[in-house]
């Protein structure tokens, strides 16, 4: 099942001084943009920096300026909800995936439907492109992790299936691996060229493990989930390096800061928090609003974070400098 069907609702964490390190902020958002009528399930930012894309449950993907916080354009297509966006590395194309079991492309700058590619069975909840720009990585519920390519909009490689429900997937900087992660909290990678499977093991110990990235090293994984913990990971091994929280949220949200050192984690109760992986210390944490923080992005420069939110708006943090 997917992980909102799955999800236990838990009472927001009393922070406490003691907790926490660095700057706590328990002030609103800086800025709020609104256009989806349902929660913002995903964001992805064009390699330029310039256009931020939205993922919602209203069945639509909205593209944003992200200098004016304006909508520039709305893609309708998904017959269910939008549940993740990915651009390619040259900024022409956008990625999207959604309940209704399909991978649509679309042409960003005509803001239209390229092409629809069919294939998993279930729910496909997240996405990202290889490096090169050639293929894309998906997570289904129907527990596999496929590869495809985006020129012929057809599958190249099924790589293998999770326990459970996949979430999510990550591929190094150089594209010679791949990683899922889903409901069960296990995580499986594989070398892309051959398919082969490299290791298996557990994430998150309660619940799905919903987030993974793999570091600029090319080695190490980082994942969040539903235990309220960051973990980074021999991928080739499965062996664990750090662990870091408990944070104050089910985590739901990951991205990586743009020094490739530090993380950007956002979690159910509204919180948003920087973890430095170098120091192994939480560098800034913010209450927003408002519950339901699923995803979370960090603009080119560094400077400014934005946050998919269950009352379908996108929060906008402006980070200390």
């Amino acid at each position: 099942m997917n992980r909102f069907r799955t999800m236990t609702i838990f009472a927001l964490t009393l922070i406490t001084g003691g907790l926490l390190t660095g700057m706590i902020g328990l002030a609103w958002a800086d800025a709020t943009w609104s256009g989806h009528t349902a929660l913002v399930h995903n964001l992805a930012l064009s390699p330029d920096g310039k256009t931020l894309a939205s993922a919602g449950f209203d069945q639509t993907i909205r593209l944003w300026d992200v200098a004016s916080g304006k909508t520039t354009a709305e893609l309708k297509g998904h017959t269910g909800p939008v549940y993740g966006v990915v651009f390619t590395p040259d900024g022409k194309t956008l990625a999207s995936v959604s309940t209704d079991q399909s991978i649509r492309l679309w042409n960003v700058k005509e803001a239209k439907e390229l092409k629809e590619i069919k294939g998993h069975t279930g729910i496909v909840d997240g996405v990202i492109t290889t490096p090169d720009g050639k293929n894309l990585m998906t997570a289904s519920s129907d527990k596999s992790a496929r590869l495809w390519n985006i020129e012929q909009a057809k599958e190249t490689k099924n790589l293998g299936s999770l326990t459970g429900a996949a979430f999510c997937a990550t591929i190094s900087p150089d594209g010679k691996t791949a990683a899922a992660a889903g409901a069960e909290g296990q995580i499986k990678v594989w070398e892309i060229p051959t398919g082969k499977e490299l290791k298996a093991f557990k994430g998150s110990t309660i619940g799905g493990t919903t987030g993974i990235l793999f570091l600029p090293d090319n080695k190490t994984l980082v994942s969040i989930g539903h235990d309220r913990k960051i973990r980074t990971w021999e991928a080739a091994t499965g062996k664990a390096v750090l662990d870091l929280g408990p944070t104050a949220d089910d985590l739901y949200g990951l991205c990586l800061l743009p020094d490739g050192k530090r993380i950007a984690v956002s979690g159910y109760g509204g919180n948003i928090s920087i973890w430095n992986l170098e120091t192994k210390k939480q560098q800034f944490t913010k209450k927003l609003p408002h519950f339901g923080a699923y995803c979370i992005q960090v603009s080119k420069d560094g400077k400014r974070l934005y946050v998919g939110m269950d009352n379908h708006q996108i929060q906008v943090v402006d980070l200390p400098q």
